[in-house]
């Protein structure tokens, strides 16, 4: 049965099908071949996929987000970051890190920050004379932060594969590393800016001026805040924090910022559904591709193979993390997620690995494959955006790829950096 599902796989991709339809023809052809009344169970695996509660967050999340850009957050978070960093040498640079940070904890998408502030971030550099392929390059990087600070939509989807660990537990887990992930692209910054003469200063803000950016910028701010106290307060479910974010998006469009509208709110609305849709399809297809595994008793064997060859945790997930690295170079991030997860979380387990730290590993792995060829979704939605050769960015952003993946080696080596904040506040395993 696993030469079905392979060799269905790779046909699937060699014919040029889109990977979601890949996934599910795949486990179809495999379950019709195992029984032939499969087909009837076909419909129900692809509902099953869907059929969780915790996955209703993901809707209002992005809808958050969708209503956050319409209200015209987007500039003020810009204009606050580049008042606090902007007269440094690169200051563009670390402005736009800064601002993907704090739109992280709007969006939870790498491809929502990469196409939302990123545009900005990039006309901006540009205009102040950095070659638009390094503009391309740190706002690819940057956008990998998304998914790892909270609330991160590939936390919420993990946390539905894997029973250990909670969404709550992963969104604080996510915290320290991503704030990591910053400082490590801000220190590529430092060098690269200074390597190839991005080195113009602008005049330092005044305090005042700085107050009265930060409170334009507060209402952004405050949604992360929100989501986490709520969260950690027991004030609301992650999922009704989802809902919550949604309301507040609405509320500061409505009634802060006045930029949304009657007239607008529909194709908020539309552009969300449509997102939405696009992400619970991925859900489904691949959550039956990853039944079809896991019916196979492929964790079993991979457990079994990985005992053969040590008996050592930290070897064992330097394994894992490899396995994760090759998949996430050549399968999109959400799949990819969706099929190993299930699959590697109980070898991990077994070699006593904190899923927590499991868990923050395989998602900050992933999302680096997002900015890493030959898929790298993020990178050719910069490249096709900015009309810059994908092969100049790549260049580009290369040295900055070592810097991510030493924060990876990190959360490897130590695993408290990731499994500290989510025990300290009780969101044990």
């Amino acid at each position: 049965m696993l030469t079905i599902l392979i060799s269905c796989f790779i046909i699937g991709l060699l014919i040029g099908l889109p990977i979601v339809f890949v996934m599910g023809i795949s486990a179809a052809c495999v379950m019709l071949v195992s029984e032939p009344m499969a087909f009837i169970l076909i419909p129900q695996q692809f509902f099953a996929g869907i059929n969780s509660t915790t996955l209703t967050a993901i809707p209002f999340f992005i809808l958050a987000a969708e209503l956050m850009g319409a209200g015209e957050l987007t500039p003020a978070l810009l204009r606050f970051a580049k008042s606090l960093v902007g007269h440094i040498k690169g200051g563009l640079g670390y402005s736009s890190i800064l601002t993907s940070v704090m739109f992280a904890g709007i969006s939870g998408s790498a491809l929502a920050d990469a196409a939302g502030p990123g545009v900005i971030d990039r006309q901006m550099m540009k205009k102040d004379g950095y070659s638009p392929e390094y503009a391309s390059a740190i706002s690819c990087a940057n956008a990998v932060v998304g998914p790892i600070i909270p609330p991160s939509i590939l936390a919420i989807i993990y946390a539905t594969t894997d029973s250990r660990v909670t969404v709550g537990g992963l969104f604080m887990a996510g915290v320290l590393p991503g704030l990591l992930l910053a400082l490590a692209v801000a220190a590529a910054n430092y060098f690269l800016v200074r390597k190839h003469g991005y080195t113009k200063v602008r005049q330092r803000k005044k305090l005042l001026e700085i107050l009265k950016l930060s409170i334009k910028a507060s209402p952004a701010l405050m949604m992360p805040v929100i989501i986490l106290v709520g969260i950690r307060g027991g004030i609301f479910t992650p999922t009704e924090g989802a809902a919550v974010a949604a309301a507040y998006a609405m509320f500061v469009g409505f009634f802060i910022t006045r930029k949304l509208s009657l007239a607008i709110l529909p194709k908020v609305m539309l552009r969300a559904a449509l997102a939405t849709a696009a992400v619970l399809l991925i859900v489904s297809m691949a959550t039956l591709f990853a039944n079809v595994l896991t019916t196979m008793r492929l964790p079993d064997m991979l457990a079994k193979s990985a005992a053969e060859l040590t008996d050592s945790r930290l070897i064992a997930l330097f394994i894992l993390a490899g396995i994760v690295l090759v998949t996430g170079l050549f399968i999109d991030t959400l799949p990819a997620l969706i099929i190993l997860a299930p699959v590697l979380s109980p070898v991990a387990a077994a070699f006593g690995v904190d899923p927590i730290q499991f868990a923050v590993m395989m998602i900050l792995n992933l999302a680096i494959g997002m900015v890493t060829p030959p898929v790298g979704p993020v990178l050719f939605l910069v490249s096709s955006m900015e009309r810059v050769k994908l092969e100049k960015i790549i260049v580009s952003i290369a040295p900055i790829l070592v810097a991510q993946f030493f924060v990876l080696l990190l959360i490897v080596l130590f695993p408290s950096i990731s499994t500290v904040l989510p025990h300290a506040l009780g969101f044990t395993n």
